[in-house]
């Protein structure tokens, strides 16, 4: 569910190989439409991946040159915006943690950073008639400027002392806006706040992607989507999160904002967006399910093909291009033909089904816990985009036909009337839930530098972590050609 135009393009790069490997299957021919098929794969906690039925041949190893060769920008999205109300922070002084923020410090966590924690789902029977009432939500503000305690004490020792306040009101708001910051500047800065908050980090859910880049290893900083090929795309609404992997907290911030304007970061909460959505629209997509296409690829040749051919060729690069992909993308893909009526030989990358509401893991709250609003076509087409074919998502109905367009209207609408927009300043900070509240990116010119880091847990760092992780290559190619 996250946003990954980036497993476009290493699908496309996948497809250049496969092309390569299987140039003997091409020769003139007329095009037919084969009937909707697909070749599933599951993924699992260490990578793994099984795919039926086995393709017509087999290929030599997929290199990084079909990435590099096919490397492409990627998308998002669009905007609307809520007045947030400024709550003042109270400052009952709590414990230190065990860990000093000093010990903490001086980790490095290059090669001890954990991968992203499975996605905790309870999204069965939920009574969309009746809902909790949301009282509190999103952002809490916390203003230096307005901090008494900071005139006498530093900011490093506050947030040490505030800890258990903090995370207290993040469970209650889902996301708390940290303004007029100063040690809050830099990387170090940053690090040494979600450290005092006892904040273990952990990998992008979609790390292998190669989306984000990582700023600096040693502290888990990732850059927060400033690429100058991104800038005209707008980050729709969504949850950092796969039907597999999901951060359970994440902390944004503002190194630089964009120099020629624009680039302000997108909230809403999840709670607040199902409470507001019409019941039977509600219902109706909790019932069906949802299925998150993440890239296409055009193979129109295989239409070219002679009739005993089609078939069978059709067959080997489905399955070559999911074994290629596969083990880059712990996602539980399926990859299947003509998913969206267009073209019968586009071959897209298509998430299982899965709930767009979920109840928080801790407090058991129904939140819409969907990435529909960045996702879906219909509305990538109505905004701000330039990504090339490859990396065009959508969202279907878990029978894989289209959610109808009235519907996709009505929660476009009710996401926006719940986006709160944040023009972050230099040192500005967002910590959120990312089980409770999405996230998102308005359109930006110039340079902009803000990062971001995801944190697997909240406490005492976890004593030998032995899941195994995903590794770098992906990331390291794609960043480097974006």
């Amino acid at each position: 569910m996250a946003s990954n135009p980036a497993l476009g393009v290493t699908v496309a790069g996948a497809a250049a190989m496969a092309l390569s490997c299987g140039a003997a299957f091409v020769s003139p021919g007329v095009q037919t439409s084969p009937s909707l098929r697909g070749v599933q794969v599951t993924g699992s906690a260490s990578g793994s991946a099984s795919a039926s039925p086995s393709g017509s041949g087999s290929c030599a190893m997929l290199g990084a040159a079909g990435v590099v060769t096919l490397a492409a920008s990627s998308a998002r999205k669009r905007s609307g915006a809520r007045s947030a109300k400024l709550v003042r922070q109270q400052a009952p002084t709590t414990a230190a943690p065990t860990t000093s923020v000093a010990e903490r410090m001086k980790a490095d966590y290059s090669s001890s950073l954990p991968d992203c924690p499975a996605t905790v789902w309870k999204a069965d029977d939920i009574d969309v008639d009746n809902l909790p009432v949301v009282k509190e939500t999103a952002p809490l503000i916390i203003d230096a400027a307005e901090l008494e305690e900071l005139k006498t004490g530093s900011e490093g020792e506050w947030f040490v002392a505030q800890r258990e306040r903090i995370m207290e009101q993040l469970q209650v708001h889902g996301a708390i806006w940290f303004r007029n910051f100063e040690s809050t500047k830099d990387k170090d800065g940053f690090r040494a706040f979600f450290e005092s908050l006892q904040l273990n980090p952990c990998l992008d859910p979609i790390h292998t992607s190669g989306l984000r880049a990582m700023q600096e290893k040693k502290s888990a900083v990732y850059e927060a989507v400033n690429k100058p090929s991104l800038a005209g795309h707008f980050v729709g609404l969504h949850n950092e999160s796969t039907c597999v992997k999901t951060a359970t907290y994440g902390a944004f911030v503002c190194f630089e904002p964009a120099s020629e304007g624009g680039g302000e970061f997108l909230i809403a909460d999840g709670a607040k967006i199902i409470s507001d959505m019409d019941k039977d629209v509600l219902r109706r997509v909790y019932e069906d399910k949802v299925r998150i296409s993440v890239s296409n690829l055009d193979l129109n040749f295989i239409g070219a093909l002679p009739d005993g051919a089609r078939e069978n060729t059709a067959d080997f690069f489905q399955d070559l291009i999911l074994k290629a992909v596969a083990p880059k993308f712990d996602m539980d893909l399926e990859m299947v033909y003509g998913a969206d009526k267009s073209n019968p030989y586009r071959l897209q990358a298509i998430e299982h089904a899965q709930s767009p509401i979920n109840r928080h893991p801790v407090t058991g709250v129904p939140v819409w816990f969907c990435n529909l609003h960045n996702h879906s076509r219909y509305l990538r087409d109505r905004r701000e985009c330039t990504v090339p074919e490859v990396g065009m998502t959508d969202v279907y109905r878990g029978d894989l036909e289209h959610i109808a367009y009235d519907d996709v209207r009505h929660i476009n609408e009710v996401c926006e009337r719940n986006i709160v927009e944040m023009k972050m300043k230099k040192g500005d900070m967002v910590l959120l839930d990312n089980y409770r509240v999405l996230h998102g990116r308005k359109t930006f010119k110039g340079d902009r530098n803000h990062a971001v880091t995801w944190f697997e847990s909240c406490g005492e760092p976890k004593k030998g972590d032995d899941r195994e992780k995903p590794d770098d290559f992906m990331n390291a190619i794609i960043n480097s050609t974006i």
